[in-house]
């Protein structure tokens, strides 16, 4: 899965550091960020193909639990020297939740590797920002005008052209993607909420948990693992991790809202290994589909970039306001 959804939920703040409006970071530091985040892109298509190909021979289940077993291995390598202050959450509950919903999105994915083509399952999946959109408007009581529920009605409209439910074109696990985008935006929503934990503390525990959720179902779906496929297993895990550390490092360089868009260019990876690695070349609805997905998408996101700035604008003109006063209220 791709780091778009990411993307969109962390819009308007950064992933730890500073939070400094785009004129206030050097210019090099913005392109250098968006640079790390188009080989995060590459990466994370590049673990769905391999998590794709095992498909072909292992049950999900084994997948998923292969892939965040080591994810979490590599996490607590590098949190263990402060494992103890990490692992602290002030919302266990919600960190708890935002894990399964992880887990839940990803099993609705790979599931669905097995019986759709990768550009498919990808550009369904790419409706999640604008679901995250609805689901903060509907549960964290963000405003969001007509023009940003026209964009969400459109979006959604982009994946029933790719399913066509009914039409018998696409297999009727197609819409497991679609579940995947809502369980992932659910968990976008609780990462809003859960503010009081870093960034590390919710890596670690959305990684924890969905490793334990994917042990439990691991022993009941297990079968030996070929020895010319250990190879695809570690190449999983591998690009998983370094695509995830690239994404944080994006996020330390450049705002949320400058490198969002270029999420989309998954998609265009998600084709090309389709065509390479199994042959499969999507149909015309499937592009007419993702085009119009990625353009409600590329709205939404500008609709809440405007957003952002008009608050920015007014916050900065209360401070000045403030200022002006002076200490006893009054303007000098």
């Amino acid at each position: 899965m791709r780091p778009l959804p990411r993307a969109m939920a962390l819009m308007g703040r950064e992933a730890d550091g500073a939070r400094l409006p785009a004129s206030a970071r050097p210019r090099d530091t913005q392109t250098t960020g968006i640079l790390l985040l188009l080989v995060s892109v590459l990466l994370f298509t590049l673990m769905d193909a391999t998590g794709k190909h095992l498909t072909e021979r292992y049950h999900p289940g084994q997948i998923i639990w292969a892939r965040m077993a080591l994810n979490l291995v590599i996490v607590l390598v590098i949190l263990a020297p402060r494992l103890g202050q990490v692992i602290r959450s002030r919302s266990p509950a919600l960190q708890v939740g935002r894990g399964l919903t992880q887990l839940g999105s990803i099993a609705c994915f790979f599931t669905a590797l097995q019986f759709i083509g990768l550009a498919e399952a990808t550009a369904i999946m790419d409706i999640n920002p604008v679901l995250i959109t609805l689901g903060a408007a509907l549960f964290l009581g963000e405003r969001i005008g007509i023009r940003r529920i026209i964009g969400i009605a459109v979006a959604l409209a982009g994946a029933l052209i790719i399913i066509r439910p009914g039409a018998g074109v696409l297999h009727p696990a197609a819409v497991l993607p679609l579940i995947g985008a809502v369980s992932y935006a659910a968990g976008a929503v609780m990462t809003r909420m859960v503010r009081g934990d870093s960034t590390a503390t919710s890596i670690l525990w959305s990684t924890g948990v969905a490793t334990i959720g994917a042990s439990l179902v691991a022993p009941f779906v297990w079968q030996p693992i070929q020895t010319g496929d250990l190879w695809a297993f570690v190449v999983m895990g591998v690009l998983g991790t370094m695509a995830q550390a690239l994404l944080i490092r994006a996020f330390s360089l450049a705002e949320a809202a400058a490198v969002a868009p270029f999420g989309y260019t998954g998609l265009i990876w998600a084709g090309l290994w389709g065509w390479l690695f199994f042959g499969v070349v999507p149909d015309l609805w499937t592009f007419v589909g993702a085009a119009i997905i990625v353009a409600a998408g590329l709205y939404v996101w500008a609709r809440e970039a405007q957003a952002a700035r008009s608050a920015q604008r007014e916050a900065r003109s209360r401070a000045a306001q403030v200022d002006a006063a002076g200490p006893d209220g009054f303007a000098p």
